[in-house]
C-alpha cells in the first residue's frame, strides 16, 4: 500500500511538471496533460466509476490556480502581462465558468470524456497548423462589447467543462490582434487562473452520489492529495516553460504539442466509444 502511494505521488508530480511547463510556454494552464495522466492514474488506487472523470476535471481545474498564478509571477517580471484585457474579460470568463459548471453537474462522465477527446482535437488544429488558424498579415482589433462578452462567455464555460485554462483561444485573439506571441501567452497564464479558481470552487462544493467510489481526499470532485503532488511538479517547472517561451522555436514547440493532442483525443475516444 506505501509503495502504491509512492508511485501514486511520483506520477502526478511528473503530471504536473508538465502541465507546469506547458503552462508557461503556452498560456494554456496545463489541463491538457493533467486531466489525461488523473484518468489513467485514478483506476490504479480506486474502483474505476462513472464519476472519475468528473474527479479529474475538478483536480485540474485546481491545479490550474497554481501553475497559473506561478506562470504569471514569472512573466509579470518580463513586463508581458496585458491586465487591462484581463480585467475587462474577467466577469463573462467567470459567468461563463457557472455556465459550464452547471452544464457538467448533469452530464454522464462518457459525455464528458466526448467533450473534452473533441475540444482536444479542435484545439491541436491549431498547434499543428498555426497559419491556418491565424493567417499571417491579417490583423484585427482586439474584440469589444458584445464580441468580447461573447467569447469570454463561451471561452469560460468550455474551459470549465474540459478542465484546462483556455489558454489557447485567448492566444489566437491576441496574436491576430497584432501582440506578441510572448504577451499573449503570459496574458493567457493570466486567464487560467481567473478560468481555474471559480471552477474548481464550483467542482468542490458540486453534489456527488453517496455509493461512488472516489480516491481517498476527494472532497466534491476535487481529489487534494493528487492537487498537492501535481502543484508541486508544476511550481517547480512553469518559470522554465516561461523562459521557454522568450527563447525557443515557437512553431516547432506548437506541432510537437499538437502531436500530443491528437494521441490524447484519439485514446480519450477509444476508451469512450470502443
Amino acid at each position: 500500500m506505501e509503495l502504491e502511494l509512492v508511485w501514486f505521488v511520483l506520477m502526478l508530480c511528473a503530471a504536473g511538471a508538465i502541465a507546469g511547463i506547458t503552462a508557461g510556454l503556452f498560456g494554456n494552464g496545463g489541463g491538457f496533460v493533467v486531466v489525461p495522466a488523473l484518468l489513467i492514474v485514478f483506476p490504479f488506487f480506486t474502483p474505476d466509476s462513472d464519476e472519475l472523470a468528473k474527479v479529474a476535471i475538478g483536480t485540474s481545474l485546481a491545479s490550474i490556480v497554481v501553475s497559473s498564478m506561478r506562470s504569471v509571477k514569472a512573466h509579470m517580471l518580463r513586463g508581458a502581462v496585458d491586465f487591462d484585457v484581463l480585467k475587462s474579460w474577467s466577469g463573462w470568463i467567470v459567468l461563463g465558468v457557472v455556465g459550464g459548471l452547471f452544464i457538467a453537474h448533469y452530464t454522464s462522465s462518457d459525455g464528458l470524456k466526448i467533450v473534452f477527446a473533441a475540444g482536444v482535437l479542435l484545439y491541436s488544429i491549431y498547434f499543428l497548423f498555426p497559419d491556418l488558424v491565424v493567417r499571417p498579415g491579417v490583423h484585427f482589433s482586439m474584440p469589444t462589447g458584445i464580441g468580447r462578452a461573447t467569447l469570454a462567455f463561451v471561452l469560460g464555460g468550455f474551459s470549465a467543462l474540459l478542465g484546462i485554462g483556455g489558454g489557447t483561444p485567448t492566444v489566437i485573439t491576441m496574436v491576430m490582434c497584432r501582440r506578441t506571441i510572448q504577451q499573449a501567452v503570459a496574458t493567457a497564464a493570466g486567464v487560467g487562473f481567473l478560468i481555474g479558481l471559480p471552477g474548481a470552487l464550483g467542482f468542490l462544493i458540486m453534489k456527488h452520489s453517496e455509493s461512488a467510489a472516489f480516491p481517498a481526499g476527494t472532497i466534491g470532485y476535487v481529489n487534494i492529495p493528487a492537487l498537492i503532488a501535481i502543484s508541486i511538479g508544476s511550481i517547480m517547472t512553469a518559470p522554465i516553460g516561461a523562459t521557454m517561451a522568450h527563447k525557443f522555436s515557437e512553431k516547432t514547440l506548437k506541432r510537437l504539442f499538437g502531436v500530443y493532442l491528437v494521441i490524447v483525443s484519439a485514446s480519450m475516444f477509444y476508451k469512450t466509444l470502443l
